[in-house]
């Protein structure tokens, strides 16, 4: 279910779902809208959703949804990080941001700016410019942010918007060091910016891809293409999607094989409570889960990555939050 698949559709099928009582759990579904839309009827009936495929901050909540937890980096995290690797390597930063003016933009915003503060201040964030969806174009905030004095550049944007910075950024020949929150580095977005507009861009990583050379002889990618071929024939060998949720299917098989035989809502939430520890064959090494019953933090460990033009170069360790 995704954000496309509206959420009046994801409640009505959610609930057709659970009122047959034969649902164990929901796991890997897509995209934060939906995913609200039908949290608090699926933890009012006490069915576990696992593994959702967004990182907003909400699903870290075990005090009042403790059914609901999310698969990906949590934007927080994500932010925590790439403002750790802002003080490291440029401890004077001045920083303009650019953020969506919504829970999105907000959940990368504040946790950013309290890394910079706890660290003493010395990296300062000195203008931020907000965009709604709805803009057609971030050109005057590209051009206020250039003229800032600003030395990094936070790209906290989705889709177009994205699309649009990169390429204002090189049209302006503003060299700032460019820090882009993970979910908008896919190929698409970055082919029409331009791949040379994106290069030296900054972003975490936490996943291997299929379809790369670097890959090709990785355990767990050949694991996957072995399956690809023999099950999944007509899925392209490249396709990033199908790892990605080969890699959930791995993570769901193993909180049922802890369950053993006692296969209830509430042991599969155990199970899935305490994965702290597994890495799953999506994950780069050095990446697990960090889940615990007290904390839904996915994970807290990520690699800082740098786009040369052609491919993600990541760094040799991971960073934590």
């Amino acid at each position: 279910m995704d954000d496309a698949y509206s959420a009046p559709k994801c409640v009505e099928a959610t609930r057709r779902l659970v009122e047959q009582e034969e649902v164990l759990a929901l796991y890997g579904s897509l995209g934060t809208a939906p995913q609200t839309s039908v949290h608090k009827y699926l933890n009012s009936k006490g069915v576990p959703q696992l593994l959702l495929n967004t990182g907003a901050s909400k699903w870290n909540n075990p005090k009042e949804f403790k059914w609901t937890m999310a698969g990906l980096p949590l934007y927080p995290t994500e932010a925590r990080i790439l403002a750790r690797h802002v003080v490291a390597v440029k401890p004077n930063a001045k920083i303009g941001i650019l953020y969506q003016n919504d829970d999105f933009g907000r959940d990368f915003l504040g946790p950013f700016k309290k890394v910079l503060a706890d660290a003493g201040g010395t990296a300062q964030v000195i203008m931020e410019q907000t965009y709604d969806l709805t803009d057609p174009t971030v050109d005057s905030q590209l051009i206020n942010l250039s003229k800032s004095g600003a030395d990094v550049f936070y790209n906290i944007t989705t889709g177009k918007a994205t699309s649009q910075s990169i390429r204002k950024v090189a049209e302006l020949g503003w060299k700032p060091l460019q820090l882009l929150s993970a979910g908008s580095t896919g190929r698409s977005i970055l082919n029409a910016a331009g791949l040379e507009n994106a290069t030296g861009i900054v972003a975490i990583r936490y996943n291997k891809e299929v379809g790369l050379p670097k890959w090709e002889k990785d355990p767990d990618v050949m694991a996957f293409e072995e399956l690809r071929k023999k099950y999944m024939p007509t899925i392209d060998p490249d396709n990033t999607i199908a790892f990605a949720g080969y890699g959930q299917a791995v993570t769901m098989g193993e909180i049922l094989r802890r369950c053993g035989d006692d296969l209830t809502r509430a042991n599969v939430l155990k199970q899935a409570s305490n994965l702290k520890g597994f890495h799953s064959p999506y994950f780069l090494d050095g990446v697990t889960y960090d889940y615990t019953p007290e904390d839904y933090t996915p994970m807290k460990t990520l690699f800082i990555s740098t786009f040369s033009g052609k491919d993600w170069d990541i760094s040799d360790k991971p960073m934590s939050e």
